[in-house]
């Protein structure tokens, strides 16, 4: 099973929720983010906003992957601009009847074939220090991310842990990038923007086994 995360313009949602109801995936859900892209990487992927869609997602290895082929035939999501999708495995699921009711009764498959080529950094921030968390990344060859709003509700204990305030205003950065530049891209934010300093940024990242939308990436 995987967790997709498929980031999409606003006139793109209703294709893709379309799109999941075809494939009878029962669990959607939708968010609104906004990317993080300066002006002139926004040109070079030929996009006009910086407001997009998220939309989340439960599928097995064989919906995962005609979800990203119906969204190429029909989002052209590997054109400059489309959007992304990407697809973390899941380890467990609580649960038989949970698991059964997310895979539409099919047969459970095996652990997921994992591609390294791309792995989700993501950087749990404080409230307005998106751009020090982005410069940072950029430093290290990320090209972009999309940034989620939020509220922590850790307990006293965790804020004593990290030495942050974890009951704050939260801004959450997701950062597709390739393996390659993984390591560097999470070093240069915790040297930069980690918990040692006003950013407070907690710093992890997530396997990916499936990606579509990257190709303008590959290519500069």
């Amino acid at each position: 099973m995987n967790f997709v995360i498929s980031v999409v313009n606003p006139n793109m949602a209703p294709k893709m929720n379309a799109i999941m109801q075809t494939l009878e995936l029962p669990l959607s859900i939708e968010l609104i983010g906004r990317g993080t892209a300066r002006k002139n990487v926004l040109d070079l992927l030929g996009l006009s906003t910086h407001e997009y869609h998220i939309i989340l997602t439960v599928a097995d290895r064989d919906r995962t992957a005609r979800l990203i082929e119906e969204a190429r035939k029909n989002l052209y999501i590997d054109a400059p601009g489309q959007g992304i999708i990407v697809a973390t495995p899941i380890k467990s699921v609580g649960g038989g009847k949970t698991l059964a009711n997310l895979n539409a009764g099919r047969p459970t498959e095996g652990a997921p074939e994992i591609n390294y080529n791309y792995e989700i950094v993501l950087a749990i921030a404080n409230e307005g220090y998106t751009d020090t968390v982005m410069d940072a990344a950029r430093e290290a060859g990320a090209r972009g991310g999309t940034v989620l709003h939020g509220k922590g509700t850790g307990s006293t204990d965790a804020a004593k842990f990290f030495g942050v305030s974890i009951a704050s205003e939260k801004e959450v950065i997701m950062i597709v990038a390739k393996s390659s530049e993984k390591a560097a891209i999470m070093k240069s934010i915790i040297d930069k923007a980690g918990t040692q300093t006003d950013a407070g940024a907690v710093v992890m990242s997530l396997p990916v086994s499936a990606v579509a939308g990257f190709g303008v990436l590959d290519n500069n």
